[in-house]
Order: C-alpha cells, then structure tokens, then sequence
C-alpha cells in the first residue's frame, strides 16, 4: 500500500479511536524577548490546548506581561516560534497579527476603559471598530453580554467614572468576551480587588470561558485566582517556564521554586537569586 494511503487509513482509525492529535491554540517554543542588556525571556516553552485555561504564575518583572506582549504582536521576540490557530507569529506583519487578534479577547489588568465613553460603547468598542457593526446591533450585544457578568441595562448608559472597581472588572470581561472570540488573555484579572470581588471576577470569568467554548490565557501572581479558573499552571521564572501542572499537581509539586511562591515565603531560592543579583 502507498505510503499516503497508509498515513489516511492510521488517521481515519485515529479519528475512529478518538486519537486524533489536535494542534495547540498557541504554541510557544524557545521564545528570548531582551531590553538591552536586559534579558526577560530566555527561551519559553508553552502549549495551551484549544478550549483549555492556562494560567502563569510568577512574580513582578519576571515576564508574564512580555510573554502576551510577544502572542499579541506589541512586542517581537529576538528568537523563537509563536504559532497562534496555526500561524506562526513570531516575525508575522501588521495584516496577519491584525487577523488573528481578531479572534482575541482581552481583559486588561485595571479594565483600561476609555474614560470617554459610556459602558456600553466601551464594550461594544471592538465590535464597532473591528467588525463594522451598526451601533443598533452592538448595543444589544453589549447588553446581552453585560447581563452575562452580572450588570443591568442602567449600567450601560453610565461612565466608567460612575463605576466600582469590581463593576469596571465585569464590564472589562464584557468588552472581552463581546465577540465571542476563539482565545481570551486576561491580564491580572482581580488585582486591586477584595478576596470577596476577586472570587466573584473568578466564578465570572470561568462561566463565560466554558461558556463560549474558548481557549483561554492568564497571567497573575495570584495564586487564589489561579486555583479558580486554570486546567493547567504554567511558572514563569528567570525567563523561562519551570514548571507545569494542574492545580492538583501544584499542591503536591516539590519544586523549591513553585513551593515557594505558592507559599508565599520570604525565604527559599527564589530570594537567594534576588540576593545574588544585587
């Protein structure tokens, strides 16, 4: 028999048998991202499935804004291969990145809403901007997706001024998931709110991922939130991803490192690293 005959009859059994290997969402493999003399990322290694919940751990400047930086196109890694839904982004131009951000959803660490703007034009932003849609339809999409974070139609004629913090959070989750994208970044979703708040932008932000179905990447040195909404946790550490495992996993895990942050303890290897550089 041929050899591609072959190679169609093992994948037809595979897909028969449920083995068929499906690529990851994204794709990160030996990513370096320096700023000057400043090495940040010094070869990261990541996969996030397609409709799985990735969260990196770490603490500040260690590389976690960068990392989404270099997925989104803000940012172009020295070295390495980026692929997003099987594009490779790396070195791609504005056009291409342009394509695929459009299949992306951000929630911002502070919501980022523009000040000038009532609540339902911020999340309707993207829709408006991006897709073209009338104001009519986008109004009604916001308010659908308003409802879905907990927040009625009187908020929606407000000003992010008028807002809580925590409301500024829903409404940054609502602008996130608004068209309904493929992948979701959140960037430090519950910093700056009570454990209270931060529980209930969690329970939110794990509904409206299973929700929509999508595949979904967080960054935060929150370890309560990354308990809540993550399959899988990833640590960012001196450039590169130390470990991975599930939440279950990073309980039992005996890395110094891992044990450390989680831990919350002033004293292990990672401070020991800090007292060399200094």
């Amino acid at each position: 028999m041929p050899t591609t005959q072959k190679s169609l009859l093992k994948r037809t059994v595979d897909l028969l048998k449920g083995k068929e290997e499906t690529p990851p969402m994204i794709k990160l493999t030996d990513v370096h991202k320096s700023f000057g003399k400043k090495v940040v990322l010094n070869g990261v290694n990541l996969e996030v499935q397609r409709g799985e919940s990735v969260v990196i751990i770490g603490g500040s400047g260690t590389g976690k804004s960068v990392t989404l930086k270099c997925i989104l196109g803000l940012l172009k890694p020295e070295k390495g291969s980026i692929i997003v839904d099987g594009t490779e982004v790396s070195d791609a131009s504005a056009k291409v990145h342009e394509q695929i951000n459009s299949k992306i959803g951000m929630l911002f660490q502070g919501a980022a809403l523009f000040d000038s703007m009532s609540v339902w034009e911020n999340v309707a932003f993207g829709l408006m901007q991006g897709k073209k849609m009338s104001r009519k339809e986008a109004y009604h999409i916001a308010i659908e997706k308003l409802a879905q974070v907990g927040l009625g139609e009187d908020v929606a004629h407000l000003d992010p001024a008028d807002l809580s913090g925590g409301m500024k959070k829903r409404v940054g989750l609502a602008r996130a998931i608004a068209s309904s994208p493929d992948i979701i970044f959140f960037d430090e979703p519950t910093t700056g709110l009570d454990p209270i708040m931060s529980d209930i932008i969690n329970e939110l932000i794990v509904s409206c991922v299973k929700k929509l179905g999508a595949t979904a990447l967080t960054i935060t040195h929150d370890m309560a939130s990354a308990r809540k909404i993550a399959d899988k946790i990833a640590m960012l550490y001196d450039g590169k991803i130390i470990w991975v495992g599930t939440v279950k996993e990073i309980e039992k895990t005996k890395n110094p490192y891992v044990r450390q942050f989680i831990a919350g303890s002033a004293n292990g290897p990672i401070q020991m690293a800090v007292k060399a550089d200094e």
